[in-house]
């Protein structure tokens, strides 16, 4: 039985926080409006989510975290990149610095609303999205990043096709198109560049050990390999490595064990945390053990 089945949840939560969906929107630092769904609880704490390449608030495991962190009274955010989504702006391919600034102005929002940012969570680049973001600004304590690419210079060729340095340089850009011959997006020489200089080499050294990082891959990933999982655990200095047999790029079939996986991590406040969930009750099917976290909070 999954643990966040409705079943589990009327065994071991019968007061099930009343959750409010709200659309937010934010005015990014290079001015696009920012889109986002504020998964509302009534809580202090905030968990933001971060979707990957080219894809939106609304897809899974982004809808899923937020519904699982909303049943257990922890707000979530979930919200399009610019270029993304219900986002303004025009996609780019790359930018991950970009995005970074993204991620820095919906951080800043919800500081200015006296929220305290419990967690920030980002799924394939998404998660080097967060990565990125915890090795420049020293404002989260807990990071997760699941199913990031370590190695930015893997993966270009299958969607860019083979010798596309050469056809970039020779060009200007290369169109990608879709399975029936449409342009779907156009990733420019300068794009590119941005990924490729991309170091998350260096980013993953520059993550202070104040931060918890917890880095979770599918086995089965085809996408990104889960080689990339152990190359992130061996830099980052506070690090926790997942793996999930059987697992996809997209948890296909492993949603409810990646959430819980996910959930564990943020829920478990060590004392070095400086973010403390507050009213939360949380019954471990393995312990059958309760923790209640205080009300405080802090956002620096």
């Amino acid at each position: 039985m999954s643990r966040f089945s409705p079943t589990y949840e009327d065994q071991h939560h019968p007061q099930i926080p009343v959750i409010q969906q709200q659309r937010v929107i934010i005015q990014s630092n290079h001015g696009d409006k920012l889109v986002g769904i504020l998964h509302e609880t009534g809580s202090k704490e905030l968990v933001i989510l971060c979707h990957g390449f080219r894809s939106s608030k609304d897809r899974i495991p982004m809808v899923n975290l937020a519904a699982v962190l909303g049943k257990a009274g922890i707000s979530a955010f979930r919200f399009d990149f610019a270029g993304n989504g219900e986002s303004e702006g025009m996609f780019r391919y790359g930018s991950y610095h970009r995005e970074v600034d993204d991620l820095r102005a919906v951080v800043q929002y919800f500081c200015r609303e006296k929220r305290a940012i419990a967690a920030i969570i980002g799924h394939s680049k998404g998660g080097n999205v967060v990565l990125l973001y915890a090795s420049t600004y020293n404002d989260v304590c807990k990071v997760v990043n699941i199913s990031g690419r370590f190695n930015l210079k893997r993966g270009i060729e299958g969607r860019l096709g083979k010798d596309f340095l050469e056809r970039i340089k020779q060009n200007g850009f290369i169109d990608v198109k879709n399975r029936k011959g449409k342009v779907d997006y156009r990733v420019t020489e300068e794009s590119l560049m941005d990924r490729l200089t991309t170091d998350t080499h260096a980013a993953c050294l520059l993550i202070p050990n104040s931060c918890r990082v917890l880095t979770v891959h599918g086995s089965a990933d085809e996408m990104v390999p889960f080689e990339d999982a152990k190359e992130f655990n061996k830099y980052i200095s506070n690090h926790k490595l997942h793996i999930i047999e059987g697992a996809d790029h997209e948890y296909t079939s492993h949603q409810d064990e990646l959430a819980s996986i996910v959930f564990d991590f943020i829920t478990v406040n060590p004392p070095q945390d400086k973010i403390h969930l507050h009213n939360y009750y949380f019954h471990s099917r393995e312990t059958n053990s309760s923790i209640r976290d205080s009300d405080s909070y802090q956002c620096w």
